[in-house]
């Protein structure tokens, strides 16, 4: 009998049962008072989930549509750019603004390393006189599973550029991550449905600051669809300005319910446990971490080497087709070198000891030198010690 795949990717994640129920209902119309309903309950719990005053933009669009909105929006073509890179999905900040006829500067470190603040200071203290209109961040580099500090990378941004836009990819780290718009004084944030929201892909979500807003006004081709101003206009009404997906929108009224119901201290304690299971685990079978350092490692993915006389094909076709659980390959330069085992959303405990149970059997049937019953103990143990600390 075949069963349903479990999802250990880093998006998309698992569906929890109430999302995919309100799935599964007739369409309604997006521009009926129902469907103004939801949207009166959708946008404050977004500003909740950011930790922001201000108005959050929906768009029907993936994560990297709101990376564009956030460029188009606020920087004008030839104005310069910062990008803080260290993987595909950081890269992607210089590509977006490459096309969109913006100077592009990069500070790069190697896929696997942390952006630290020391770097940061070190680099714009040597580049003082350069007038970057924005400073681009990634809070969790999905494509190697490192988790920048944000907070102290902004804080760091401010004492030698204070008016550079500072805007952060926090496609997989918010709903998962401790991250605060307002207090940490970020300008602009984006995210997406499809990772810690526990949606479908297909939306995207975009907090702002009031500089963020004055940098709107100055700019020259905001564009059309994913104009700053058509949405706030719509906001202030409850409705959208273009055709939204309205079966998305529906479900993700139900994911922000579920959230603000666990809480986000709690929310972003699970995730952080599910990590530590996760790496203990896989420490303990002998495997090691592409993220060396446990402060740099993100909630929401953790990525790992083949053993030797394994290759990344066929660890992952051999738990998919024997256990039904799908992990990640590497992209780019580092397809076929490291494996990604997503831990965010609808994900729990026995979803993790499950997938180190079975990646276990895996690697041992493949000759690996795997301890037996290691991995799982050790994310045991790791359990056991975070129910104690809060007992």
């Amino acid at each position: 009998m075949k069963k349903a795949e479990l999802l250990m990717i880093p998006g998309p994640t698992p569906l929890p049962e109430a999302v995919r129920e309100v799935l599964s209902r007739p369409a309604i119309g997006h521009r009926s008072a129902e469907f103004k309903e939801v949207l009166k309950r959708v946008f404050p719990n977004l500003r909740w989930i950011f930790q922001c005053k201000n108005q959050v933009f929906l768009y029907t669009a993936s994560g990297t549509g709101a990376m564009e909105a956030a460029l188009c929006n606020t920087v004008n073509p030839g104005e310069r750019i910062l990008v803080l890179i260290n993987g595909v999905f950081s890269q992607r900040w210089a590509e977006i603004a490459k096309t969109l006829g913006i100077t592009v500067e990069s500070l790069d470190v190697q896929p696997g390393e942390a952006h630290t603040p020391e770097l940061l200071r070190e680099y714009l203290q040597a580049n003082q006189s350069a007038h970057y209109k924005a400073i681009m961040l990634t809070h969790s580099e999905t494509s190697t599973g490192v988790l920048n500090p944000i907070r102290e990378l902004t804080a760091v941004c401010r004492e030698s550029h204070p008016d550079a836009l500072i805007i952060a990819d926090t496609i997989t780290s918010l709903g998962a991550a401790d991250f605060n718009l307002d207090e940490w004084d970020v300008d602009i944030a984006v995210s997406g449905s499809q990772k810690g929201f526990m949606l479908p892909p297909g939306l995207s979500f975009l907090a702002l600051s009031d500089r963020a807003w004055q940098a709107h006004q100055q700019c020259k081709h905001p564009g059309y669809y994913f104009n700053f101003t058509r949405y706030q206009k719509s906001q202030l009404e409850n409705t959208t300005p273009y055709t939204p997906a309205t079966p998305q929108i529906s479900a993700l009224d139900v994911a922000l319910q579920l959230m603000t119901e666990e809480g986000l201290e709690n929310i972003v304690q699970r995730h952080s446990q599910l990590r530590d299971m996760t790496r203990a685990g896989l420490k303990a079978m002998g495997l090691t971490l592409f993220v060396a350092q446990d402060q740099f490692a993100s909630p929401s993915v953790t990525s790992f080497l083949p053993p030797e006389g394994t290759t990344v094909d066929t660890v992952r076709a051999n738990l998919k087709k024997r256990f039904g659980i799908v992990i990640a390959d590497g992209q780019k330069e580092l397809k076929g070198r490291i494996m990604r085992i997503g831990h965010l959303g609808h994900v729990s405990q026995r979803d993790v000891l499950t997938t180190l149970s079975a990646l276990e059997a895996v690697l041992r049937d493949m000759g690996a030198h795997v301890p037996a019953g290691a991995g799982v103990a050790a994310a045991i143990q790791v359990q056991q010690e975070a129910v104690a600390i809060h007992a």
